[in-house]
């Protein structure tokens, strides 16, 4: 096994700390051990990416921009390290590992090339045509805090410290614990591209001990996690009127509707719903299939959740990782047997797999789930689906919006049908003839969740933006938007009132 204690000298942490040993989920071996930093540890971190940021914002987009662009080039020439990394400390198949580097390099390149356009500032309609001039300026918050999942390790610490960095802020990221040295390893990457010393931070530790201290520091939070721990992040930023975004759970629907093509439905299911073992807030919990499609459906999609194959090899022929911990394997093994003891029946799998490794869980497709059942209402977040046979495209709309969740959703159909259908969703994503990867692959536009799913957006424009403080500067030429001297009050609110009807851009007034 390859020695990724070296990693451990970028911690923005003394060495002397105490320190987090970093296992694999795949056998429980140690891959090597971080120092864990303190409130006072994370606070100084914080005290100098604000140091560091100023010069930083001064350089402008295009400079920012090019270590960006170095960044891609560095992952690009570093993926098998990212590859073996990632497998090793979060247990998925080297596949699914493959699709979180290439998102790192497809976000990277996208904002190295886009970013100084989105943040260039923008002219917009003064107050008084021709005597007001209004720009908009696009200014970084400050310090970010990036505080990132285990169970996209790569994706998820780099993609929104990418947003902030391109944006001009300094970034704080706390990785998940399980998870540290995937990050750090985006941090060496960084530097290497060049990145000046101080502007990312990366501190590993206890959610439990570093959140509330980097909450209070930072000027942006950017969480990504259960939506439990999303309520509390946000109900501190609101006490702090602080701003934060955050991407959370989702119990993500598929619809399979009349005119589907089922063979393709089928094979995309199998993606959405057991991609990271399950393990990713975008991935597939229910299957909503029209009367007319449901048997041949199963009949296509049982055989192949069946074929896939279960391991703990680092090749390119595993397709099912392990769960990340024995915790998670109780809470998904929980959610099966409830379901399996109120009546629902196990198409498929059901148990975990010990013979394969301890946590790992068969790939498992239930029937008979109702609304009393805790997997029927709740994320599971493991590879679990519960499938629905609906009569027509209203029931499965309805079934489909009666959630509390609001993250990703998709239509499988005629093409103009499933749009159609789509479009009826409340979700923050919807994928027509694809499970996920399109919808998140599309990194110009918005991605978020309605709902408990979360706040703000990732990706495009808006994510970007979403790490600055829109600056608006009006200047005012000639005349001052006041009562002249020698006009009456009278006569200027009858001017002012007919040239407001005037530029009103409505008919009939």
């Amino acid at each position: 096994m390859t020695d990724w204690q070296a990693l451990a000298a970028l911690a923005a942490v003394p060495p002397t700390n105490p320190t987090i040993a970093v296992t694999s989920p795949l056998d429980g071996a140690v891959l090597g051990h971080v120092p864990a930093a303190t409130p006072d540890d994370l606070r100084a971190a914080v005290t100098r990416a604000r140091a560091a940021q100023a010069g930083w914002d001064r350089l402008g987009p295009w400079p920012r921009a090019d270590v960006l662009a170095h960044f891609a080039k560095a992952v690009c020439d570093h993926q098998d390290e990212f590859l073996d990394l990632v497998h090793a400390e979060n247990g998925k198949a080297r596949i699914h590992a493959l699709d979180e580097v290439l998102d790192v390099i497809q976000t990277a390149a996208y904002l190295a090339s886009h970013a100084p356009r989105q943040l260039r500032p923008e002219r917009r309609r003064g107050a008084l045509p021709l005597l007001t001039a209004t720009r908009v300026r696009y200014r970084p918050q400050g310090v970010v805090g990036v505080i990132a999942p285990w169970n996209y390790p790569l994706s998820l610490a780099a993609v929104d410290a990418l947003a902030a960095l391109a944006a001009g802020n300094a970034v704080v990221l706390k990785p998940d614990s399980a998870t540290p040295l995937t990050a750090l390893l985006v941090a060496r990457c960084l530097a290497e591209a060049g990145l000046p010393d101080g502007v990312l931070q990366v501190v590993p530790g206890s959610g439990r001990d570093l959140g509330t201290p980097l909450i209070e520091a930072v000027d942006h939070v950017m969480f990504t996690g259960s939506t439990a721990t999303g309520r509390e992040v946000a109900a501190q930023c609101g006490r702090l009127l602080k701003d934060c975004s955050a991407e959370l759970g989702g119990k993500n629907p598929m619809l399979v509707l009349a005119d589907a093509d089922v063979p393709r439905a089928a094979r995309g299911a199998v993606t959405a719903c057991f991609h990271t073992t399950g393990q990713c807030c975008m991935s597939i919990e229910r299957l909503y299939l029209h009367d007319a499609v449901y048997d041949r459906f199963l009949a296509e999609f049982i055989p192949l959740v069946e074929a896939l194959r279960l391991g703990a090899g680092d090749g390119w022929d595993v397709d099912l990782g392990p769960l990340i911990s024995a915790a998670h394997l109780a809470k998904v093994q929980a959610h099966v047997d409830n379901a399996l003891a109120q009546g629902a029946r196990a198409v498929t799998g059901g148990a975990a797999r010990p013979d394969v490794g301890p946590l790992f869980f068969a790939p498992t497709v239930l029937e008979g789930v109702d609304a009393t059942m805790a997997l029927a209402r709740e994320e599971t977040f493991g590879p679990v689906v519960a499938v629905y046979r609906v009569a027509d495209d209203d029931a499965a709309v309805a079934a489909a919006n009666d959630t509390e969740y609001g993250l990703n959703a998709s239509v499988w159909g005629e093409a103009r049908h499933a749009a159609a259908v789509a479009r009826r969703l409340t979700a923050g994503v919807v994928n027509v003839n694809e499970g996920f990867m399109a919808g998140y692959g599309s990194v110009d536009a918005p991605m978020g969740g309605t709902g408990i799913s979360g706040l703000g957006r990732r990706h495009g424009p808006e994510g970007l933006r979403g790490f600055t403080n829109p600056q608006t500067i009006a200047r005012q030429r000639l005349l001052n938007i006041a009562v002249p001297p020698g006009v009456t009050r009278q006569t200027y609110a009858r001017a002012t009132t007919r040239l407001a009807r005037f530029l009103y851009p409505g008919r009939g007034v």
